[in-house]
């Protein structure tokens, strides 16, 4: 990875709550089965059947997203 990456962390949805208070997993698994709707899709990906957050991405995505409405 290049310095000028930004650095980030890929967490397991059902581990999000052990870093963050907010949203609950029900939540994210809401606003992944909305993503094309809501504009989530560049904020998660899935590997192997998992899906992870990419904790920088949620952070501007929850940033902007009232301003995109």
């Amino acid at each position: 990875m290049s310095d000028s990456t930004p650095k980030t962390r890929l967490i397991p949805l059902t581990k999000w709550n052990d870093s963050h208070l907010w949203p609950p997993i029900g939540g994210l698994r809401h606003l992944v089965a909305q993503a094309k709707k809501k504009n989530f899709e560049k904020v998660f990906i899935k590997v192997s059947g998992r899906i992870l957050i990419d904790e920088l991405a949620f952070f501007e995505w929850a940033h902007n997203y009232n301003n995109t409405q």
